[in-house]
């Protein structure tokens, strides 16, 4: 169903101003065919007859990421743990964790986790938010306590440790337990060092755990405009955390997990850090919400293929048509309707270039609107392909990834099963 939206009553409006105000506020035409790279993507899908949609990986392209983040972490001596969220691939991440020489990994639900330790049973791992508790129970009775021994379970509340302590004593083991804290990101975590002391405390009280460590996320370092003042906040607050730690627990914290980072700010810490590990999954693939200046060294390697299946038509919005020729004159790149094999991904279409979403049809997760202009040429059939926004919202979504190499679609890689 056409939506009337702000659009709409822009057209409408222009139109009663006539010719000269529609002159005034015309788009530019930005369509063009596919560009030599993703020519060959196109050719590469063709050849290996894959006629749905289809998330590809470009080998090529991840192996430079690898390289390039292998470097940085390298030269500033910083062991980097591979978040399996944003990769849930066990091909993939066995390419990620080879490359990097890293047996490191952060994962985030029992699923995976279990699948984890399925593939990779002497892997340290890091779970990276709080579980609940009934869930931790269920992956102690279905695992057992000698399966979970390089496990890192991460606390944020004296509640949360109070629970994990009586799943710890019904197990007869030891538990290590991170402690999430609060450098910023306002999340959740141990909001200070005081309140950090006392979570320490009750946790060495229990007599049931072993302290692993901190963890503290900084993703908002990125997201605001103030990002030195952002950064100089979180690294303060992390090594008041740090002191903390000294002051409670016996031993030397460096020798203990403390985890920051994420693909927003790990090219920072490898600047100098108070940190001693950092994780990292997106930026291995670069979907566009990392597309910031520190990642600039970082090459996209993650897109989704789609085949055409309705295309060369002008768009006709069903009920009004009369809206038609202003709005192609206004914007030239919503003269042509193209029609997807699916759609609503949390993603933007990148080739052929000038392809749109359309305000006024709205998305489809089924035949997907996208209009273009007239220099657009693709028949049914044909590829378009779309940058994701993340990676992890839709790794699961595809079925096999698809990887691309010397021109060529040749292994398919399963993903985990789908799991929230």
């Amino acid at each position: 169903m056409v939506r009337l939206s702000r659009r709409a009553a822009i057209v409408g409006g222009v139109v009663a101003f006539g010719a000269g105000g529609l002159g005034a506020v015309r788009s530019n035409d930005h369509g063009a065919d596919h560009d030599a790279y993703f020519a060959g993507l196109q050719r590469a899908l063709a050849q290996a007859a894959i006629a749905q949609p289809v998330l590809v990986v470009d080998a090529a392209r991840l192996d430079a990421n690898i390289a390039r983040l292998r470097a940085a972490v390298g030269m500033a001596h910083l062991p980097l743990r591979v978040v399996v969220k944003s990769l849930p691939c066990p091909t993939l991440l066995d390419r990620v964790a080879k490359g990097l020489g890293t047996n490191r990994f952060m994962v985030f639900n029992g699923a995976m986790l279990t699948a984890m330790l399925a593939l990779h049973p002497d892997g340290d791992y890091l779970i990276g938010k709080p579980l609940p508790a009934p869930l931790v129970a269920q992956i102690y009775a279905s695992q057992g306590a000698a399966a979970l021994e390089h496990v890192q379970w991460l606390v944020d509340t004296p509640e949360r440790i109070a629970a994990y302590a009586a799943i710890a004593r019904a197990n007869a083991t030891r538990m290590k337990l991170s402690f999430e804290i609060d450098v910023g990101l306002h999340r959740g975590g141990f909001a200070d060092a005081a309140a950090l002391a006392e979570g320490l405390k009750a946790a060495l009280a229990a007599g049931c755990f072993d302290v692993a460590g901190l963890m503290g996320y900084d993703a908002q370092v990125a997201k605001l405009g103030n990002g030195d003042a952002a950064w100089a906040d979180a690294q303060g607050r992390y090594a008041a955390a740090i002191k903390a730690l000294a002051a409670v627990v016996p031993g030397d914290p460096r020798a203990l997990t403390l985890n920051s980072a994420g693909s927003y700010t790990v090219m920072r810490h490898t600047r100098g850090t108070v940190a001693n590990e950092v994780s990292v999954g997106s930026a291995f693939v670069k979907p566009n919400d990392f597309d910031i200046a520190e990642n600039a060294g970082l090459i996209p390697a993650l897109f989704i293929a789609t085949p055409v299946i309705k295309a060369g038509h002008k768009l006709d919005l069903p009920g009004h048509s009369y809206l038609d020729g202003p709005l192609a004159f206004i914007d030239p790149n919503t003269a042509q309707a193209i029609y997807i094999f699916g759609g609503h991904w949390l993603a933007d279409p990148v080739s052929p270039p000038g392809l749109q979403t359309s305000d006024l049809i709205g998305l489809s997760s089924n035949q997907e609107l996208l209009t273009a202009s007239w220099r657009v040429h693709v028949k049914p059939d044909d590829s378009v392909f779309l940058r994701p926004h993340q990676s992890e919202a839709l790794m699961l979504q595809f079925g096999d990834l698809a990887l691309y190499q010397q021109g060529h679609i040749g292994e398919r890689w399963p993903v985990f099963p789908a799991s929230a």
